[in-house]
């Protein structure tokens, strides 16, 4: 029989963690396949680990991974594609905006051949206005940089098959936007529209500042394009400026040497070290990501695992004869 994986990462979820197991457990009964429910606590200080150590009691299906810390959700959930030992890999979030009903048509298409089933929001009326805009705005802009097969309005909500979880393991970078990597490694697809409803339980933990580093990530992780316009900028700087110096040699030759005025020269000092220190400012965040990446830090840190013994489960790479990352990258504790 074949497994199905559903890979939740969740911190301070106490009050929806055990809504979720009971919703799609009852929704995968029907289903011919194992389940797996994977979830990934990161850092929690609440009593989310103890419930999962008491679901896991009452239904051996339930596994935990607890991070020794906060790594953020991105690690987090790449520690549950690690660990996940289905033949089909379903990220999903606790708080049920990612609807569990939505698992048996995940399935199907699975079955027809898809190895990606991508979950898209048709609307997202449970966000503000400004949230809507600013994630419309960044979806054309991500694609429009990047040349990356990201669709609008989708998040982590998928279904992956094996392979594609494989190769995603493979991928080395420690400064990871996932829904960029999504698409980086290709694979047939299809597209699931659905509408989003409002959390079950608790409150989001993504305000906007945290979506705004987001964002930046997500387009320094996959492309130079910032890089390359400010260098067109700069060239036409330099341009402009040696245009209005052949202007001031030229009048000043012909009707001779002036004193030029306070107020425009104030001007073109500030607004040359704005760009310039705007220029510094991108080259920076560029270099930031060459610094993580040079230090090959593993990308997260176990402290306990629940129900994960190595009996039974599968290692990301198997099959392929390639283990991905390196031996220390991805620490592995048996509860």
């Amino acid at each position: 029989m074949r497994r199905i994986s559903l890979v939740v990462p969740v911190y301070n979820e106490q009050e929806s963690v055990e809504l979720f197991y009971r919703t799609a457990a009852r929704l995968l009964e029907a289903e011919p396949y194992e389940a797996e429910f994977l979830f990934v606590d990161d850092g929690s200080s609440d009593a989310t680990m103890d419930i999962l150590r008491r679901l896991h009691e009452s239904d051996p299906r339930v596994r935990a991974v607890s991070l020794s810390r906060n790594f953020g959700k991105e690690y987090a959930l790449t520690a549950g594609l690690r660990y996940a030992s289905g033949d089909a890999v379903i990220p999903m979030d606790a708080d049920l905006q990612d609807p569990p009903e939505l698992l048996a048509v995940f399935l199907r298409h699975w079955e027809r051949g898809a190895d990606m089933v991508v979950g898209v929001r048709e609307n997202r009326d449970a966000d503000g206005r400004v949230k809507r805009w600013c994630a419309a705005l960044f979806y054309k802009l991500f694609r429009r940089m990047t040349h990356n097969m990201v669709e609008d309005n989708a998040g982590d909500f998928r279904l992956m098959s094996r392979r594609v979880v494989d190769e995603l393991l493979r991928l080395p970078e420690s400064v990871r936007f996932n829904k960029g990597l999504y698409g980086w490694v290709g694979f047939p697809r299809v597209v699931v529209p659905y509408t989003r409803p409002e959390r079950a339980a608790g409150r989001s933990k993504w305000p906007g500042w945290k979506l705004w580093n987001f964002a930046i990530d997500g387009i320094t992780s996959f492309s130079t394009l910032p890089l390359r316009l400010w260098s067109y900028l700069g060239g036409l700087i330099a341009l402009a400026g040696f245009a209005y110096a052949v202007l001031i040699f030229v009048r000043t030759f012909i009707y001779g040497v002036d004193v030029p005025g306070y107020a425009s020269l104030m001007v073109v000092v500030l607004t040359l070290g704005g760009l310039i220190l705007l220029s510094l400012g991108i080259i920076g965040e560029y270099l930031g990501r060459v610094f993580e990446e040079v230090k090959k830090r593993p990308l997260f840190i176990v402290r306990e695992t629940v129900g994960l013994d190595g009996a039974g489960s599968r290692r990301a790479g198997e099959g392929n004869g390639e283990r991905p990352g390196r031996e220390g990258d991805f620490p592995r504790d048996a509860a």
